[in-house]
């Protein structure tokens, strides 16, 4: 059983994507997330700040981030999620 925190901070990306620290078995992971899944993880929302994307979708956008890494998919301290790990309705 893996052991998975997340802790945070959000922290604002030079290319406008969110970085978030997370603990997996005790070392640091980096969850980074696009400003377009920020985008459009808010189908409601044009352009926006990235932070107050992120606040307002961050259970959401953490439970995809989790998924990803329950299956494996972190990579040298890093996970990376993307549009196309939304899940589509």
């Amino acid at each position: 059983m893996m052991d998975l925190q997340f802790i945070g901070p959000a922290i604002l990306g030079k290319d406008s994507s969110i970085q978030y620290l997370a603990k997996l078995d005790g070392k640091d992971l980096l969850c980074c997330f696009s400003y377009e899944v920020l985008e459009d993880v808010d189908t409601g929302a044009i352009g926006g700040e990235a932070i107050s994307l992120f606040n307002r979708h961050q259970l959401k956008l953490l439970s995809i981030a989790e998924q990803k890494i329950l299956n494996g998919l972190a990579h040298d301290g890093q996970i990376h999620i993307y549009s196309n790990d939304l899940p589509t309705d």
